[in-house]
């Protein structure tokens, strides 16, 4: 009986489990193929929330999508490991070995073959090798970083709690994970008030640095004005133009000689495709460490390759690193990879269509823009269509990985949650 091909998907993020899903519907369903997600995380969530995740306004296992159960019923493989390392001559990629929580080894390092391997393994902050980051700032690139993030969070709110002191958080990054981060921290302080016995909340004194003139630089310059009031408005210091240039254990150093204490420092600026790349046996790279691709999202160097979401670079037309254009790739290489393997036929260029982009600041506001440049949300009901917006974004992605039917009962099952359950994670 002839070995069936396997096509390897290395990150379970918006593309990856978008691409797994997808495939497994179809390749894996018919038995003409067998599709393997790699992750290390045992979870999905999607990125855009990861601030949710970090502040504790997102806590409810709804938000998480179990990858082994996901790939049990769409018909898919899911190991957990990393990648480590490419054997391209032999169509393999080395995973290094798997740890427990603990640091004990559950998981020999291993090889899995392919003949095809899609990565999607996303992207990291850009450090750009400021002196200290890497030591004294915390980073949310994964849901592991912003738990970890969110215990640190929690923690020093008791203390300040106790202290009766303010608490001294900089957040290094205007774009929208870094403006979105700062606005649903207050957000939390807001809903830790409601279950602090009368006792007032600490005060919260966040600082948002941006190397930039304006924050949220990817959106018109009316909606970065607008979004900065209202980062004002609710105790936000924003500076821009702000380059940082240290980072240690009391705070951040800038290029022009201010200092910032604080006492948690988040660094959410720029992008960069993870350290690993480098050891993917020669693939031709970006200066960001992204993996160079032609249009069709296969690799420059390697057709058996192919790359997608924020760690590949088309050099022809360079593209966001955003969920929507992730997604996008993902059913543009669900449609095409089965006829690749098949027979062998061309995959076609990828086009990306944008359909505008939406940020939104906790409850307080939100924007978002059309492809036209039309800016909608703000000022009425305080941008309750952009934060709406925001949400059915989700929703989508829900009801795409789950169905219809499973998508439904999810979001249903969210509603009951929120009435039982605090709306901040409080231990």
């Amino acid at each position: 009986m002839a070995t069936k091909p396997e096509i390897l998907i290395v990150g379970g993020g918006v593309a990856g489990l978008a691409l797994a899903t997808r495939l497994g519907d179809t390749l894996g369903r018919q038995g003409q193929a067998r599709i393997t997600l790699i992750d290390k995380s045992f979870s999905h969530v999607w990125k855009p929330m990861l601030h949710c995740f970090a502040a504790g306004t997102a806590q409810n296992e709804n938000d998480r999508i179990s990858f082994m159960a996901q790939a049990s019923s769409r018909h898919f493989e899911f190991w957990p490991g990393e990648i480590v390392a490419l054997d391209r001559a032999n169509k393999r990629a080395i995973l290094g070995p798997f740890r427990s929580a603990e640091g004990e080894v559950v998981l020999e390092s291993r090889t899995v073959e392919y003949a095809a391997l899609v990565l999607a393994i996303g992207s990291r902050a850009n450090d750009f090798g400021t002196r200290g980051v890497a030591e004294h700032c915390l980073f949310i690139d994964n849901l592991v970083e912003a738990n970890s993030f969110n215990e640190k969070f929690r923690m020093e709110l008791l203390r300040a709690y106790a202290a009766d002191k303010p608490l001294d958080i900089a957040i290094v990054g205007g774009g929208a994970t870094g403006t979105q981060l700062a606005a649903e921290l207050h957000k939390a302080l807001d809903l830790v008030a409601l279950h602090s016995f009368g006792a007032a909340p600490p005060q919260l004194k966040i600082t948002l640095l941006e190397a930039g003139p304006r924050i949220l630089p990817a959106f018109p310059e009316a909606v970065s004005t607008a979004a900065q009031r209202q980062l004002e408005r609710i105790g936000v210091s924003v500076r821009t133009s702000a380059m940082v240039s240290g980072a240690d254990a009391e705070g951040l150093s800038l290029k022009d000689g201010t200092r910032i204490p604080a006492t948690l420092r988040v660094w959410a600026a720029g992008v960069k495709a993870p350290d690993v790349t480098s050891a993917f046996d020669g693939l031709s790279l970006s200066r960001s460490g992204q993996i160079l691709v032609h249009p069709n999202l296969q690799s420059q160097d390697d057709e058996h390759i192919f790359a997608m979401g924020d760690c590949s670079f088309i050099s022809e037309d360079p593209l966001p690193p955003t969920a929507q254009v992730a997604r996008q790739q993902a059913h543009h290489l669900a449609r095409h990879l089965p006829a690749w393997l098949r027979n062998g036929s061309a995959v076609p260029n990828c086009v990306f269509h944008n359909k505008g982009a939406i940020v939104a600041l906790g409850n307080y506001n939100g924007w978002g823009t059309l492809p036209g440049g039309t800016v909608f949300g703000g000022g009425f009901l305080n941008g309750l269509t952009a934060r709406l917006g925001h949400l059915m974004l989700y929703r989508q992605h829900q009801v795409e990985l789950y169905g219809l039917f499973r998508g439904l009962m999810s979001i249903l099952a969210d509603r009951i949650d929120a009435f039982v359950r605090p709306s901040v994670r409080l231990d």
